[in-house]
């Protein structure tokens, strides 16, 4: 079942593969032509007196040499070109599966797995063309085309090369396979936790040394490491013990072979020239069996890591779309927010909202207050569609968002939330994210608006200068100004501020709340905080207690 949805996932590469196996062919051809030549023109001369007699076997041998490092470039030039677009397929098959499910399904993953299954395991199916695909491919076209050449000489000789190429070809992989199917695995699954603890560790770092715990998180990544190491070695083992049997069936090939053709000379039906043309040309024709137990090496791995990919894209989003959506309200004159009956648990637990009732007129101004835990920000959630309510409706301008596409209703809100979002990046590439065809005066004029243009003037780099991973190459207010002004230049009808000074001290939370006091006219704001935040913002504010305002 897996085997033939990842086939069905490298289907459009066929062209590329199919073109791939044919030149690997064709390479494999040309090798056993230049051995057969070779062999050939070598035993001829020991015969003859004139050189002239051998002249058409020894460009044979020239033809073929240049041939076969000609098609052995354009055969690997095609396969890794095939393998990289079908790299880019998989990539973006994978996160357009997982981008509906973001934010309330990919939470319950570490980021450390995420990274792992976008890169590591994608990576590893790259290897599924290169060296499973056409290696097979190339093996089975060789191995008739071969063992028919022999069989022209003499039946026997067919039927060995065609025993020994199912034998390396066939039974060293299937025993192979097996032998490597639990570390493949187990590889696969080791690798994708080391990665998610060296994350962890990576972020976590200051938290680590704060509390004392570098040395334990130390030893649960070296028993990490150990398990990776433990399936490494057991793979290296089943490919020596693969490749040691690879080699005793050549052998052993190579003297069957001989066996059957001296008779063949002795009674006088083969040329005794032919005596070592026969055993080389089968030992080129091995060649392309000799690939295959180590195919399904990789094999295995790539199984195992689209298992992992498909596991997640196989998870069900939380959020169901509308088969044919509803178009959203016009944002012309701002829009009303009405909520009616709400009630949301998480996985099991019980409800954070029951039966909440909310009306926020067009340009209206309403705070929300309420203890930790009230469900504050799990409204906003609803309201952008990032979670499903188990009951009540959501309408917008007089329409309900779950009849509206997910992407159409959340360019209806800007966010300024408390724990913004920043890329590894510059300050423009952050601030475009807003609106990606902003004019140099538009964002002057938002980062004007925000606060931020002061602290824009002295970086080194102005706009450009890099902020580093999650911005931290700036302050929490310089952070949340940022936010403001990418939110400002998005430019939507609804602007939410969700505890966006939460954070932040006194006096850079006053420059905050005055740069969202000019943000926010001539919007309709929700705003969820406390202190100063209900004062700064103006209008009505509610408090949300026992999944309900009051």
């Amino acid at each position: 079942m897996r085997a033939r949805r990842l086939l069905r996932l490298v289907a459009p590469a066929g062209r590329g593969i199919a073109l791939g196996s044919l030149l690997s062919f064709a390479t494999l051809g040309a090798g056993i032509g230049l051995m057969a030549t070779a062999a050939y023109a070598i035993s001829r001369a020991a015969l003859v007196t004139s050189f002239v007699e051998i002249e058409s076997a020894l460009a044979g041998v020239r033809a073929f040499a240049l041939a076969r490092a000609g098609l052995r470039y354009v055969e690997r030039y095609t396969a890794h070109a095939v393998s990289f677009r079908l790299l880019a397929r998989v990539r973006t098959w994978f996160y357009a599966a997982i981008e509906p499910l973001a934010p309330a399904v990919l939470w319950r993953h570490a980021g450390g797995d995420l990274l792992s299954r976008i890169v590591a395991d994608v990576e590893t199916l790259e290897q599924l063309a290169v060296r499973v695909l056409m290696p097979a491919a190339a093996a089975v076209a060789t191995a008739i085309a071969a063992s028919v050449l022999l069989a022209l000489f003499d039946p026997a000789l067919g039927l060995v090369l065609a025993a020994a190429m199912a034998a390396i070809g066939v039974v060293v992989p299937l025993g192979a396979r097996a032998a490597a199917r639990p570390a493949a695995a187990t590889q696969v699954e080791a690798r994708a936790d080391l990665a998610a603890s060296a994350v962890d560790a990576a972020q976590g770092l200051p938290d680590l040394l704060a509390l004392g715990r570098e040395g334990a998180f130390l030893a649960r990544l070296d028993a990490l490491g150990e398990r990776l190491d433990r399936a490494e070695r057991r793979l290296a083992l089943v490919r020596g013990l693969a490749a040691a049997v690879t080699a005793l069936a050549v052998a052993a090939t190579l003297v069957a072979v001989l066996l059957v053709a001296i008779p063949l000379v002795s009674s006088g039906r083969l040329d005794g020239v032919l005596l070592a043309v026969l055993p080389l040309t089968a030992l080129a024709a091995l060649e392309a069996a000799a690939p295959l137990p180590g195919a399904i090496e990789h094999l295995e791995r790539s199984l195992a890591a689209a298992g992992r990919l498909f596991e997640l894209a196989d998870a069900p989003p939380a959020v169901r779309e509308p088969r044919d959506p509803a178009p959203v309200p016009s944002a012309e004159t701002g829009l009303a927010i009405e909520v009616r009956g709400l009630r949301f648990a998480y996985e099991a637990g019980a409800p954070v909202l029951d039966g909440l009732d909310l009306d926020v007129a067009a340009g209206e101004r309403v705070v929300i207050a309420g203890p930790s835990g009230a469900g504050k920000s799990t409204l906003v959630g609803l309201l952008l569609r990032f979670w499903e309510p188990a009951a009540g409706a959501i309408r917008v301008g007089g329409r309900d968002v779950a009849a509206c596409a997910g992407d159409d209703v959340r360019g209806l809100f800007a966010v300024v939330a408390q724990d913004t979002h920043l890329f590894a990046g510059t300050v423009r590439t952050n601030l475009l994210l807003g609106r990606p065809d902003a004019s140099e005066a538009e964002l002057a004029r938002a980062c004007r608006v925000a606060g931020l243009d002061a602290t824009i003037a002295g970086l080194p780099a102005g706009l450009d200068t890099w902020i580093g991973e999650h911005g931290r190459l700036l302050s929490g207010g310089e952070r949340q100004r940022l936010a403001i002004a990418r939110a400002l230049l998005k430019d939507a009808p609804v602007l939410v501020l969700d505890e966006p000074t939460a954070h932040l001290d006194a006096g850079t939370e006053a420059g905050v709340l005055a740069a969202l006091r000019e943000a926010a006219e001539g919007r309709t704001v929700l705003a969820i905080g406390h202190g100063a935040l209900p004062a700064a913002i103006g209008g009505r504010t509610v408090v949300l207690e026992d999944g309900r305002l009051h």
